[in-house]
C-alpha cells in the first residue's frame, strides 16, 4: 500500500505560504484548462461543477483558471461554485491572452483593464483576488506602464495582487524585479528542472510565491501513453508539439514525444511500484520548499482524488531524487535547459 494512512484526504491536505500575501493555499490546487471535460471539446457545466465541488470537498483552496479557458465559462463556473460554498477558496485568472496577434504592440493597458473589467464581470465579483498576465510577449516585462497598471486597479479595489505566468526562467527574474508581483507562475516538472537552480532560490528570497503548472508534462508523465496512443485533432498533443498555435514548451514540456516514452520507463524502473507514476511526479515537486502551489488538472473527479493523494505519499529518498535528475540529464536536458 502506497499511503501513508487511511485518513481522509481532506485531513492530509497540505497548506502553505502564498508568498508575501498573506495567504495559505492548499499545496495541491486545481488548474483548469481541461476542467470541462477534456481538451477543446464542448464544455460540460456539470463536468465542470463536479470537478470543482470535489477539489473543495477535499482540502483544495486554490483554482487557476484564465479567461480564454472556453472563452470565460471556465471563470464563470470556477466562480458559481466557489460563490455557493462556505470555504474561503482564492481564485487566481488571466489576462492577455486573447490578444492576437499575441504581440507586445498590441499590448495596452487600456486592453488589459478592459480584460480585467470583462473577468470581473465572467465572476461576478468586486474584486479579483489574484489575476495573472498570461505569458506576455518578451518585451512585456521590461514596459513599467504595464505593470504600473495593475498597481491602479489595486488601488481601485478591482484586485488583490498580480502575478505573471511566464514561459522561461528569464523571464520570471524580469517580472520579479516589479515588487507588486506576488506570484510566478511556470512549469515545473521532472522533465524541467532548471528552475531548481535558476529561479527557487531567488523566488524565496524576494518572498514570491511559486505556482507550479503542467505538472505531469501534458499527461506524459502519467505514465500511461505509449507509441500507440492517440491524441485527437482537437488536442493540443496533436497540433502543437512543433509550436504551430503557441509556444511548444507548453506540450509535453518540449520533450518530444518518444524521447519523453524513454524516459517515463526508466523512471518506473527507478520507482517500481511504490504509486502510479503521476502521484510520484506531483511528490517530487513537491519536495521543493520553495513552491507555494502545484495546479495539475483534471477532466474527471477521479483524477482530482488521485492528484490529492500525492500529498500522502513518502518524501522522496535522496538516491531517488538523484535518479531523478539522472534521467533527466541523460535523455531531456539537451532538449529543454537551454530552451526554456
Amino acid at each position: 500500500m502506497y499511503l501513508l494512512s487511511n485518513r481522509s484526504i481532506i485531513d492530509s491536505m497540505n497548506y502553505r505560504e502564498f508568498g508575501k500575501s498573506g495567504w495559505k493555499v492548499s499545496e495541491i490546487a486545481l488548474g483548469t484548462w481541461q476542467v470541462g471535460g477534456g481538451w477543446r471539446k464542448k464544455f460540460d457545466h456539470s463536468v465542470a461543477e463536479t470537478i470543482i465541488n470535489c477539489a473543495i470537498d477535499e482540502g483544495v483552496n486554490f483554482i487557476d483558471t484564465a479567461d480564454v479557458y472556453y472563452s470565460g465559462l471556465s471563470e464563470s463556473t470556477v466562480a458559481k461554485v466557489v460563490q455557493q460554498r462556505p470555504e474561503r477558496v482564492y481564485v487566481a485568472t488571466k489576462c492577455g491572452r486573447r490578444i492576437f496577434p499575441h504581440e507586445n504592440s498590441r499590448y495596452t493597458p487600456e486592453r488589459l483593464e478592459q480584460f480585467v473589467d470583462k473577468s470581473l464581470q465572467n465572476m461576478g465579483v468586486e474584486c479579483l483576488d489574484l489575476i495573472q498576465l498570461h505569458c506576455p510577449p518578451p518585451e512585456v516585462y521590461q514596459r513599467d506602464e504595464i505593470f504600473a497598471l495593475f498597481e491602479k486597479l489595486k488601488q481601485q479595489g478591482k484586485i488583490n495582487y498580480l502575478g505573471v505566468s511566464v514561459e522561461t526562467v528569464e523571464q520570471a527574474q524580469q517580472a520579479m524585479r516589479y515588487p507588486h508581483v506576488v506570484s510566478i507562475q511556470f512549469i515545473f516538472n521532472m522533465f524541467r528542472q532548471k528552475p531548481i537552480r535558476e529561479l527557487l532560490p531567488e523566488a524565496q528570497r524576494r518572498q514570491v510565491a511559486l505556482i507550479a503548472r503542467v505538472p505531469l508534462a501534458s499527461g506524459l508523465l502519467s505514465g500511461t501513453y505509449d507509441d500507440s496512443t492517440i491524441f485527437s485533432t482537437e488536442d493540443h498533443r496533436t497540433y502543437n508539439r512543433e509550436g504551430a498555435a503557441f509556444d511548444k514548451g507548453e506540450t509535453f514540456s518540449g520533450v518530444p514525444y518518444t524521447t519523453g516514452l524513454k524516459a517515463v520507463e526508466e523512471l518506473k524502473s527507478l520507482f517500481g511500484q511504490r504509486a502510479p507514476l503521476a502521484m510520484i511526479a506531483l511528490r517530487w515537486i513537491l519536495m521543493f520548499s520553495e513552491i507555494s502551489t502545484v495546479i495539475p488538472g483534471a477532466s474527471k473527479p477521479e483524477q482530482v482524488s488521485e492528484n490529492n493523494r500525492a500529498s500522502e505519499l513518502t518524501a522522496l529518498t535522496p538516491d531517488e531524487i538523484q535518479g531523478v535528475e539522472d534521467i533527466y540529464n541523460r535523455h531531456i536536458r539537451q532538449h529543454v535547459h537551454h530552451l526554456w
